[in-house]
């Protein structure tokens, strides 16, 4: 079985010793990835998914005699501390991964803010770093070589929204947008509004809110009185869960709720009820989709393995990290090596389908080529609706005002 390291650590101090190697993983036929991931926090349920996603892509290559690397295979095991949902924190503990633990890969923390700090301590001791939960772009804004992101990047997630309720009848004219300070977040809703400026709806609001915020019905009762037919929320689970809440209150009422994260969520349907049909949201991934590859062969598979271990069917957050696994594991496979400068190059030329998408990064680490889709949650499941080739239902819309709902 795999031994799996799940430790709380207080913060270390961030630095690099003169001249400086990572540790080459052989001894034991042991891999050892590092992945500083939420615990504790305000991002603790979405690590907590994304930390299922890393378990269950480890435990599957064990359970099939461990990595190749030539004649020889690696027993994977994976080192997690708790980065409290701090990106700071994150950086430290990626920081003594590596100079303590010895780790000779990386795989990322939850969220855009951990990851960048994190990308920049796996770069100074060069030390490849998959992630699949930082989507912003500016991640790979910085001259990196050493961190690869397997998901699509920030914009997409309004965008592929966007898209969706473009072709809906009648085509909604307007939309407001309500985002989190910070980096995601930020970048989510300012794509959202290029978007909208540039295929034909209007921005009729644009407002910022401090991440952890615990009252919105300021910015809702504005939006309410301007009668938006899209409103899209661009933040996290706790974030979209307080507007959804706090707009049935309001009885703010719009043909069409998305949000960038939370909706995918088990979470979202358990704790809203009722009041979270007919919401959207953008998605990375769903069992629908027909891509294939190694590993989990195709994204129905992967749902029923996931489903068999964890007893919910997974969303997109569990999907990203398993395939993060996936793709360090063909990049240390092509490379014939677990020397982290010729994975590096082997994550470089990659070019390969797994059961989540497309993966080929451009010249920054970043994946050009996988697409998103877009959801709607009906009957309390969550199915995708857009685009048509893999939709499993049609969009409910508009959605029914509060007053008109049992």
């Amino acid at each position: 079985m795999m031994r799996r390291v799940w430790r709380l650590a207080a913060p270390v101090a961030i630095g690099i010793a003169a001249g400086f190697t990572p540790t080459p993983a052989g001894a034991g036929d042991v891999l050892k990835i590092g992945a500083p991931l939420a615990a504790t926090g305000a991002e603790a349920r979405e690590g907590a998914l994304a930390k299922q996603g890393y378990d269950l892509w480890a435990e599957t290559v064990n359970a099939r005699g461990g990595l190749k690397v030539g004649a020889k295979s690696y027993r994977v095991e994976i080192i997690y501390y708790d980065d409290q949902s701090k990106p700071q924190i994150s950086a430290e503990l990626t920081d003594r991964l590596i100079s303590q633990d010895h780790v000779s890969f990386l795989l990322g923390p939850y969220g855009s803010p951990a990851t960048f700090a994190d990308a920049a301590v796996a770069e100074k001791y060069r030390v490849p770093m998959v992630e699949a939960n930082g989507a912003a772009r500016k991640i790979f804004a910085q001259g990196y070589r050493y961190v690869f992101g397997v998901l699509s990047p920030a914009d997409e997630y309004a965008a592929s929204m966007l898209r969706a309720a473009a072709t809906l009848a009648p085509r909604p004219q307007t939309v407001a947008i309500l985002a989190a300070d910070d980096l995601f977040s930020l970048e989510v809703a300012n794509g959202a509004r290029d978007w909208a400026e540039k295929n034909g709806l209007r921005v009729v609001y644009f407002q910022k809110y401090p991440v952890g915020v615990a009252d919105l019905s300021a910015p809702l009762t504005s939006i309410k009185s301007l009668r938006p037919d899209i409103l899209l929320g661009s933040g996290h689970l706790q974030e979209s869960l307080l507007i959804m809440k706090q707009a049935q209150t309001l009885d703010v009422s719009v043909g069409f709720y998305g949000f960038t994260v939370g909706p995918t969520t088990p979470d979202f349907v358990t704790a809203l009820g009722p009041a979270a049909e007919g919401v959207f949201a953008s998605s990375q991934w769903t069992p629908d989709v027909k891509y294939r590859g190694p590993v989990f062969e195709t994204a129905a598979a992967y749902a029923r393995a996931f489903e068999r271990k964890y007893g919910f069917i997974p969303d997109y957050h569990a999907a990203e990290s398993s395939a993060a696994g996936v793709v360090l594991q063909l990049a240390v496979e092509k490379a014939r090596s677990v020397d982290p400068a010729q994975v590096r190059e082997a994550l470089a030329s990659l070019d390969a389908m797994t059961f989540y998408g497309p993966v080929r990064f451009n010249a920054q680490g970043l994946n050009d080529r996988k697409p998103m889709v877009t959801v709607q949650i009906q009957q309390g499941r969550v199915v995708t609706i857009w685009p048509r080739e893999v939709a499993a239902a049609k969009a409910i819309y508009p959605t029914p005002p509060w007053s008109a709902r049992k």
